[in-house]
């Protein structure tokens, strides 16, 4: 079993069930949300580490809500999702910091290869503080 957390972000709730099924029968753990501020909210209560998320959204877009997710939990690495790309809004994403972008519909392998990819990033920072963190504790007890 892995142990990478993601969470699937869309408001089409038949997609959202359909894509957790295989995730979960291929040994995934993925938490679902239904817009931009149930995502934030689940995200808070739960360890995430990835999060797939949807550009087009009611209310809060895709766009939004990553800044939120940016700014409220840094290390979570976003992949954007869209079935209505355009070459702007996958600019708009990228240099925003997701960390990569894809079209709907995108095969759940390619979708756990891009997911794999983005953990091992949040894994490589997450160590990188737990390195900084004891380097300053040592040098706190000299």
């Amino acid at each position: 079993m892995n142990d990478m957390v993601l969470m699937l972000v869309d408001d089409e709730e038949r997609y959202l069930e359909t894509t957790r099924k295989l995730l979960e029968r291929k040994g995934y753990r993925a938490l679902t949300a239904t817009s931009g501020s149930e995502a934030l909210m689940k995200i808070a209560e739960n360890q995430v580490h990835v999060v797939i998320l949807d550009v087009k959204m009611p209310q809060m877009d895709g766009h939004e809500t990553f800044r939120e997710i940016r700014k409220r939990f840094p290390l979570i690495e976003v992949i954007m999702l869209t079935g209505h790309a355009t070459v702007e809004s996958a600019i708009e994403g990228l240099r925003e910091g997701a960390f990569d972008y894809l079209m709907k519909p995108t095969d759940v392998d390619v979708l756990i290869e891009k997911a794999e990819e983005a953990y091992e990033k949040y894994r490589k920072h997450q160590a990188r503080i737990s390195r900084a963190m004891s380097d300053s504790a040592g040098k706190a007890k000299s």
